[in-house]
């Protein structure tokens, strides 16, 4: 991406990827007006997703032989599948509960990062990473609407699309350490990869027998979602992450979020509750005192002390 050469190096990277943030949280609007299931949303993103990114990393240079050793072929596979499901299960909780709603249950992925990387590669939590991580899932109980269950009583299908996004978050935080171990192989060519495990295996399970209905506007909806919110935004994000220091990315990465909270209230009326807001906060202090390393837990103590 090309930028005016007076903003400074940092500067670029705030612009990409609140840039990124942006067009990332418009999506749900094009998955709602796309008007089709969850697999076959998923086959059309992969698919002009897979197109545009192959075009931007052939234009970069990007297809140097050495990327692709066999253990790097294996895990970009096993990435790709837990991508494109867990996309399906995004999707899907979208239209059973709303895209605020989805994307800030989503958005707890973060915290699974560390706990399954606790748990995998025995790495100390502490009691500050502890009880910012339950901070972050009493948002999450907030956010959901699980809190007023009352409200809830015979509406298992919002609680499966609450089940659904929480699932997704998982196997995005597995998708984030399989791309840590991945550390030479460009994120680019790891979500083209991704999109080709969709292209491939998705017509084998999508109901993709009706594209002949498809009506013309449905057709922009979906290559949209390939184009803009798959190739336009990672090129975006992943341009902007080197550029930017831990507190700056841990920021601005809240851009999506927000922007898909304010998307769904504006275009379709769904605004969160005061209640469900409230969780929103708690799980955005939580996600910046886990990556910023703020204390928590050792200043409850000190101010205990001081009494």
């Amino acid at each position: 991406m090309s930028l005016p050469s007076s903003l400074s190096r940092s500067q670029q990277g705030a612009l990409m990827l609140a840039s990124g943030g942006l067009l990332m949280g418009t999506m749900g609007v094009f998955v709602e007006e796309a008007r089709l299931g969850a697999l076959t949303l998923v086959f059309f993103r992969c698919l002009f997703g897979f197109l545009s990114l192959a075009a931007y990393c052939g234009y970069k240079g990007y297809f140097a032989r050495h990327h692709f050793t066999r253990r790097t072929i294996l895990l970009a596979g096993l990435s790709g599948v837990l991508r494109v499901t867990q996309w399906a299960w995004f999707f899907d909780a979208i239209h059973r509960t709303s895209i605020a709603v989805a994307t800030v249950v989503f958005h707890v992925q973060p915290f699974w990062v560390v706990l399954i990387g606790a748990a995998l590669f025995h790495e100390r939590l502490g009691l500050d990473r502890i009880g910012w991580i339950a901070i972050a899932f009493s948002g999450l109980v907030l956010t959901s609407g699980i809190a007023g269950a009352g409200a809830l009583q015979g509406h298992t299908d919002y609680l499966i699309g609450i089940g659904e996004a929480l699932a997704g978050s998982v196997l995005y935080a597995s998708v984030t350490l399989i791309a840590k171990s991945l550390g030479d192989l460009r994120p680019h060519l790891l979500t083209l990869a991704q999109c080709g495990v969709g292209v491939v295996c998705l017509p084998f399970i999508a109901p993709l027998g009706a594209v002949d209905h498809i009506a013309p506007v449905q057709w922009f909806w979906l290559i949209g979602m390939g184009v803009l919110h798959t190739g336009l935004s990672y090129v975006l994000i992943y341009g902007a992450l080197p550029k930017l220091s831990t507190p700056a990315i841990a920021v601005l990465l809240f851009v999506y979020p927000l922007t898909a909270i304010a998307v769904d209230a504006i275009v379709y009326g769904r605004a969160l509750s005061g209640l469900q807001m409230g969780g929103m906060v708690l799980i955005v202090v939580a996600s910046l005192g886990v990556n910023l390393g703020w204390p928590l837990v050792s200043v409850l103590k000190l101010r205990a002390f001081s009494r």
